[in-house]
């Protein structure tokens, strides 16, 4: 499939769907935003579990995560505008370690950075799936 057809993604709720949502428009229309009259409409549902990886005790003898891993999954659907025929449907998920300083900013700011990857990364694998599912029709 050379080009993508014109799809309209709806508005999702948080920032790490956004994100998702962001990346795949930009990849789906090349830059140009939101098509003005879409062919298909995409629906997106995007979780996150963040979790902590104990690898050695603080000096003070407390036990601190000192790594992190993002799992971020988005399960999709894609309706034909008009008929709201359901034309594909699918999961895709991926994952994003980071490490996790004692500094509580930088845990922070190191954890985002890891939401922000796997957002830009599951974006391309959705990008993937949708051009398979449509190569289909």
């Amino acid at each position: 499939m050379a080009a993508y057809p014109s799809i309209d993604i709806k508005p999702v709720q948080t920032r790490y769907a956004q994100e998702v949502r962001n990346h795949l428009i930009f990849m789906l229309n090349g830059g140009a935003g939101q098509p003005a009259n879409p062919q298909y409409s995409l629906d997106l549902g995007v979780t996150e579990v963040a979790t902590g990886l104990l690898l050695a005790a603080t000096t003070t003898g407390e036990d601190r995560p000192s790594a992190g891993t993002i799992v971020m999954t988005s399960s999709y659907r894609l309706t034909k505008v008009g008929t709201g025929e359901v034309v594909a449907r699918g999961t895709r998920r991926i994952s994003s370690s980071y490490d996790r300083p004692r500094q509580e900013f930088a845990a922070l700011r190191a954890q985002r950075d890891a939401e922000n990857r796997a957002a830009r990364e599951l974006a391309e694998l959705l990008k993937l799936a949708i051009g398979q599912d449509l190569s289909r029709l």
